[in-house]
């Protein structure tokens, strides 16, 4: 391999390496910036550090309006077979928990396959399960 041969080489896989940085970073930096920290600033600040004298603090993004806003199906026919419950969480823009139907277990070989026996025993008494 020749002398102009190794420097395209070298250089072309150094391009690729930074246009994929680049891309990793346009993709993936918009869901880093909107992870919820679960806590408040004081928390963060406290928590976070420093570095050369300088206090270093968790950015907390607040979630658009968009991002999981909840939207109740307010459709007559869904609604008839709607619990008051129900209505009533999402009447209170929360989303409803539980539903109002009968919890029934998926029974097909492939899923009952990777299930836990406490999950099993879940379904089996009719819970919605609570563990994998």
């Amino acid at each position: 391999m020749t002398t102009t041969r190794k420097v395209f080489t070298i250089a072309g896989m150094a391009g690729t390496l930074i246009a994929g940085g680049v891309i990793g970073a346009t993709l993936a930096g918009p869901l880093a910036a909107s992870a919820n920290n679960g806590g408040n600033a004081s928390t963060n600040s406290a928590s976070s550090g420093s570095l050369g004298g300088a206090q270093l603090t968790a950015a907390t993004a607040a979630p658009s309006a968009s991002a999981g806003t909840f939207k109740s199906n307010e459709n007559a026919t869904h609604e008839a077979g709607e619990s008051a419950t129900v209505e009533a969480q999402e009447d209170a823009g929360q989303r409803p928990s539980g539903g109002s139907r009968a919890f029934t277990p998926n029974e097909s070989a492939s899923h009952e396959a990777t299930e836990s026996a406490a999950r099993e025993a879940q379904e089996n008494a009719g819970q919605r399960p609570t563990v994998p």
